[in-house]
């Protein structure tokens, strides 16, 4: 007789949209991180020469409120990449920060201008298979 598979319970199956939805949290956190800091590193211009100019360009990005903002964004984002850890192995949920990746390419084209490829779609195509390959059961 061949074994029939558990029923999930409703719990489980809760569980588990909330499992996802601390993934998407995640993913989101982190992609408005990276977003900002490119933000504002185009907007405070050239890296300087000089060593004592580089300090200073970086000391005065640190103090920013939006620097400081992706800063707390990253630590909400491990916060909630702790509690997806609750609902996930780290084995099925770390390929979805793939998507952080997927969603910062194309933000970075559409919000900053920079340069569509086609090596960057085939690439993130790749990426998006891959997601489907390693968490299919």
């Amino acid at each position: 007789m061949i074994a029939q598979p558990a029923m999930q319970t409703q719990k489980e199956q809760r569980v588990n949209w909330i499992g996802f939805l601390y993934i998407a949290l995640t993913i989101a956190f982190t992609v408005y991180g990276q977003m900002v800091i490119k933000w504002q590193v185009n907007q405070a211009g050239t890296f300087p020469p000089e060593t004592g100019e580089k300090i200073l360009f970086i000391i005065k990005l640190l103090l920013t409120p939006w620097v400081i903002s992706s800063f707390a964004s990253a630590f909400i984002a491990s916060l909630f990449w702790m509690a997806a850890m609750t609902q996930f192995d780290i084995s099925f949920a770390y390929p979805f920060m793939s998507l952080s990746y997927v969603i910062v390419m194309v933000l970075s084209i559409v919000l900053m201008g920079e340069h569509f490829t086609w090596n960057k779609l085939a690439g993130t195509l790749v990426i998006i298979a891959g997601l489907f390959i390693v968490t299919r059961n």
